[in-house]
Formats: structure tokens, sequence, C-alpha cells
């Protein structure tokens, strides 16, 4: 989920409620305070932030979450502009996606090109450790639960922003392996809801103390990868965030040497950015910004002529109000989901063009 800077039981860029996740000496431990440190490799410092938890992009206890989020608005963020200009329309009749057989939040949804399945972790709020889960498609506003995603999840370490490429090849974050390889990004096959194989990415690696890869997805053809990375080496907040591109090289993903140019419009000084869905044809990039401090998270969407273009024209999505994360665009690109936030609850949410 999907997805933003996680750290401690979440798997999204903000939270209500904060983990503390201490991690000095490379040994990584719960911490009792809303406090954590993220990354110290080798270090004998103790990088100490404010962790709060929510979006989905996910965390649990190990570390990989965001900043303390407000009340649930509908109104329009601070430092957004509500300009016609700055919008895109094409998305209409917001609606909340039913899940039979489930009651609990839905965080960081993902629906596979073909459709049949719908993907997402569980709450990131305290004391929960996010964890995979999958239903089966009634119709595009409706599935059937049928339980957690099996071989992906494990008991104290958070899994969840999963994503699903044409070759069945799932990827998600997880923080089990964290306090010794500084890597967060897994992947496994996936088959009727049980993945076999699971390990790290090659090629995907933790980078210097502070910096988390807190959520991840793939393009369709599997030859992509589009993943979140947070700073939080700041103090007490995360301090950056934004996207980068790694490129598939047979079986390892490499950085795309291109990567800064073409997200250029998309990551933006000042600004979060996460949680990215890319579409079929490769031409339509849908992600999360937020605008901190006073600003909640949206959901926006950029475009390009070719796929070897930069992305251009950013524009937020009016139909999507309120605090809304991670988006995920169906194959057909008619169908938008992503996560809501109402009270202390988050559902999945679904806007449709035609």
């Amino acid at each position: 989920m999907g997805r933003m800077p996680r750290v401690t039981a979440g798997i999204s860029p903000r939270g209500d409620d904060s983990t503390g996740v201490t991690v000095q000496s490379g040994v990584m431990a719960t911490a009792s305070t809303t406090s954590a440190s993220v990354r110290p490799a080798g270090r004998a410092i103790l990088i100490r932030m404010r962790i709060p938890q929510v979006m989905t992009c996910m965390l649990a206890t190990a570390m990989l979450w965001l900043f303390t989020s407000g009340s649930a608005s509908s109104a329009v963020p601070a430092g957004r502009s509500t300009s016609p200009m700055n919008v895109y329309r094409g998305f209409t009749d917001p609606e909340t996606v039913a899940i039979r057989g489930y009651s609990g939040s839905a965080m960081e949804p993902f629906v596979p090109p073909d459709g049949h399945y719908l993907l997402f972790n569980t709450s990131n709020l305290q004391p929960n450790v996010p964890s995979l889960q999958f239903a089966t498609r009634v119709d595009s506003r409706t599935f059937a639960y049928q339980g957690e995603i099996r071989g992906t999840n494990t008991r104290r370490a958070l899994s969840g922003t999963p994503t699903l490429d044409l070759n069945g090849t799932l990827y998600f974050i997880s923080t089990r392996s964290y306090s010794r390889t500084l890597s967060t990004v897994y992947t496994g096959q996936f088959s009727s809801g049980h993945v076999t194989g699971v390990h790290l990415v090659r090629g995907v690696s933790g980078g210097p103390p502070g910096v988390v890869d807190f959520d991840v997805e793939v393009s369709p053809d599997g030859s992509t990868l589009y993943v979140s990375v947070g700073n939080f080496g700041g103090g007490s907040h995360l301090t950056s965030a934004g996207l980068t591109i790694f490129d598939r090289a047979r079986n390892v993903f490499v950085p795309d040497p291109h990567s800064a140019r073409i997200l250029d419009a998309v990551n933006k000084p000042g600004l979060l950015t996460y949680a990215a869905s890319i579409s079929a044809n490769g031409l339509e990039l849908f992600f999360t910004r937020e605008n901190p401090p006073s600003g909640e998270p949206a959901i926006y969407r950029a475009v390009r002529t070719a796929r070897d273009q930069s992305f251009d024209h950013v524009e937020r999505v009016a139909a999507i109000t309120g605090f809304a994360e991670a988006p995920s665009v169906s194959a057909d690109g008619t169908t938008l989901y992503y996560h809501h936030r109402v009270g202390n609850t988050f559902h999945i949410g679904v806007v449709t063009r035609p």
C-alpha cells in the first residue's frame, strides 16, 4: 500500500498512531516510545523520528511509515491549487468497494491485469502488523474475501503494498530483514492466493542510513519497478519522498539512468511523492502526493506521449477527495482504485471513466 514511507506497522505515509522502531548498530528493536530510528547501518548513532502510520504505505514492528495524520477532510489540502488547469476530471462516481466477508481496514489496493483478484493489506495502526490479504472479483466494485496471501506474511514484520505482473510475479514491501540487509522489496510467485519462492529483489537494496524503500509498483510486463523512497535522516519527520525507476536486466533490476528526467515533473522538492500505479501502455502514471505539513495526501495523474519520454501535465484527480492514497489503475484504464480514511478506518474506494 500504497503506498508511502512506512515505518513500524504501517504501509502508507501517514497514520493516526505512531510506533517506535529503534535501529542502533545494525540492530532493530521495537520501542515503546513514539520515535524511531531508520537505517542506521552499522553506525553507533541513533536517528530518532516520530513515525505515525496510515496510508498503508506499511511497517509494523520494523520500520517504514511516515507522519502524523490529522482528521479526514474533504477539503482541498493547503497549498494545492483548485484551478481547472491543475485537476483531472476524467474519473467520476466515487464509491466504496465492498469486500464481502471482511470488516477490517483495507489499504494499498492492487487489482492485477486480469482483474480477477483484489490484493491489499490490513491496517497499519497500532498494535496491528500489516499483512497481505486477497479477495476474488464479483464485479468491479465488489469482491469476496478469501483470506491472507499465504507465504508472504510474518508474525512480527509488516508485509504490504502488493503489486503483480502478467507473469504472476508478486512484489511487496516487508521489513523482515531490514536490520540485516537495509532492504525491503520482496518478490515471489503468486498462484491462487499462495506465493512461493519469496526473496529480496536483486538490485533494489537499501541506501544510506535514513533512506527507506517503502512502496513498490511493477509494470504489467514485469520490466519496470517504480519504487517509493523516503528519507528520514533529517530528524523527527520524513524530509523527502519520491519515486525512482528500476529496469529489469535478466534476473536483476538496475536503476534507470533516465529516472530523474522521466519523473522530473512528478518528483518535486518540498512535496512528498509516493505510491505509484502505471497504466498498461506505460503512458499514464498515477501517484500520491502530499504538501506537508498541513496538506492531506491526494491522488494525482501525469501523462507522456511515449515510453521513453518524460511524464508531464500533472493534475490532481478531482473525483477523489479527502484523505486518499495508493492508486491502482485497471488494465483497461477505466477504473481507478485507492484507499481513503473514514475516522480511524481505511476503506478501498473506486472511481471510473468511459
